[in-house]
């Protein structure tokens, strides 16, 4: 049996690795296991801190802005680091890659645990973006490096499932911190998390590597880098500063004049960070659209059913977190069902049937969604979608780690975590802005009949109505009642929007889907 630490090889003139790492099933599963706990790590730390702003700006003396950059940071960081790092983990080796990303991933939670101002929160925060970085595309390529082909869908079917179940999860258990301790305990899961990978990775992950005679595309790093931080920035601050602000229109411009330098440059490379020609296989485009959109609907849902069941149901952020979990278990056992499916079926109709169960889903959602139907009226719809994501994810996900090379699976990786990250952001902004539009248009004719100043708090937000709900004004309940009854209208609109980005998508992927599962080598089918 090969040592872990064995090297890859390819039979490409350029590179020279060693055999493909044989390991029997129970390595195989340790491995699935300790590359799905650092991935929970890392997917935890993105929506943990959504559950304590309010304790955060209290603590830190922080304001509102700022503690949207205490979030946002790391996301951004994230993002734009994907690309480069995955290739320096092709290139330096996979396993000291993750540890390494690991050990700064867990010293920084730590000390944004420890924090004591906002700067040493933003820091570290940073850092923890970073180390994230290093760790994400590991995971992914680790597993289709190591699993055989029978065996590779499977495995990416549960890693898939982590990834997208793992912010719900990661969201229930910030929750019970925050509500039964402190929001410094925040970043003990993290730790934890990071502290049982390492003890595992070291015993099991094997140091899969590309050798290569070519340089490192460093002007292409740092393009893709520049490209992927300016759109992150503009999709992330949009929404508050406004989309016609200076600081986000500099921003957009700054990225789409990167991502113009990047796919230029990239054109001209023996040896590019990204083969930009590869984008003309059917698996590669498919795959980075559908996941993408998926990402983008999923962020953008979220951003309206967490409120609703706070302010609109009245619940609390456990008990709001815990609502999600139906779709977020069905989404992680149907990712794990896709494969089979995927294998029988093939991967173009299982993702065109995922799709049509997610828009399904949000119709759902828009039809039955009411201020007195409650939890019930919703959950038919988060089910379907919940089922839809699964069955859609894990075979788009396939398609863009098969249509690279073996020795580039670390890109492939973190194209693919990209292709999440601003999918959630575009999702965001964009759901986020119908549903505000949608709200606003509601709210405002119903406004007239209360005093000046409730009236303009609540054509801010629904919060507001709740708080003067709770002083006892005469007028409280009713106040209320209408922006309930206007918050679940630009629900509706928002949700109309999504169904209409399934439809567009569906047609995509019957158009363009990949025909038959891909396999990773050195050389691909251009048609796939």
């Amino acid at each position: 049996m090969s040592s872990p630490d064995t090297p890859l090889r390819s039979e490409r003139s350029d590179t020279r690795n060693g055999d493909q790492t044989v390991l029997d099933p129970a390595q195989r599963r340790s491995i699935l296991i300790t590359v799905c706990i650092a991935l929970m790590a890392v997917i935890a730390a993105v929506t943990g801190l959504n559950v304590a702003q309010p304790h955060l700006a209290l603590d830190l003396g922080a304001s509102q802005s700022q503690v949207l950059w205490m979030i946002n940071i790391y996301t951004i960081s994230l993002a734009a680091l994907l690309l480069p790092l995955g290739a320096v983990g092709d290139r330096w080796g996979r396993k000291p890659v993750l540890l390494t990303g690991l050990g700064i991933f867990g010293l920084a939670n730590v000390a944004s645990g420890l924090a004591t101002s906002t700067g040493i929160m933003l820091g570290a925060r940073f850092l923890s973006g970073l180390g994230a970085a290093m760790i994400m595309p590991v995971t992914l390529s680790v597993i289709t490096s190591v699993f055989p082909d029978d065996e590779r869908s499977k495995a990416i079917g549960v890693w898939t499932g982590v990834a997208g179940a793992g912010g719900i999860l990661g969201m229930f258990l910030s929750a019970v911190l925050v509500d039964f301790l402190t929001w410094r305990w925040l970043f003990a899961l993290p730790v934890v998390l990071v502290v049982v990978a390492a003890a595992m990775a070291l015993r099991n992950v094997p140091n899969a590597r590309q050798i290569s005679r070519l340089r490192f595309d460093t002007i292409g790093s740092i393009l893709s880098l520049l490209a992927i931080m300016g759109a992150s920035f503009a999709l992330h601050e949009g929404p508050a500063l406004g989309w016609m602000a200076p600081e986000t229109l500099v921003g957009l411009g700054f990225g789409l004049g990167a991502l113009v330098a990047f796919v230029v440059w990239e054109l001209r490379q023996d040896a590019p960070l990204l083969d930009i020609r590869l984008f003309r296989k059917r698996s590669l485009s498919s795959g980075s659209i559908s996941l993408l959109t998926w990402f983008g609907v999923q962020a953008g849902v979220f951003i309206v059913l967490y409120p609703y069941f706070q302010t609109v149901l009245g619940w609390s952020g456990l008990l709001a977190t815990l609502g999600l979990m139906p779709m977020a278990l069905l989404m992680m056992v149907f990712s794990g069902v896709a494969p089979r499916l995927a294998a029988q079926i093939g991967p173009k109709a299982t993702i065109a049937s995922g799709v049509m169960l997610g828009g399904g889903g949000l119709a759902l959602m828009a039809r039955l969604v009411s201020v007195d139907g409650g939890y019930l009226s919703v959950l038919p719809g988060m089910a379907t979608m919940g089922i839809g994501m699964g069955l859609a994810m894990t075979p788009s996900t396939e398609a863009i780690t098969s249509s690279l090379p073996s020795e580039q699976q670390g890109v492939a990786s973190a194209l693919n975590d990209v292709t999440r990250e601003l999918g959630t952001s575009l999702g965001v902004a964009l759901l986020g802005a119908v549903f505000a539009a949608g709200y606003g248009s509601a709210i405002a004719p119903r406004l007239s009949a209360f005093p000046e100043d409730a009236a303009a708090a609540t054509a801010q937000n629904i919060a507001n109505a709740l708080v003067i709900s709770d002083q006892g004004l005469p007028y409280g309940d009713a106040l209320y009642r209408t922006a309930q009854e206007a918050f679940v209208q630009g629900w509706q609109q928002a949700m109309w929007a999504g169904v209409a980005v399934m439809a567009l998508l569906f047609l995509f992927v019957a158009l363009r889907g990949p025909a038959r599962p891909a396999r990773i080598g050195p050389a691909a089918d251009a048609g796939q």
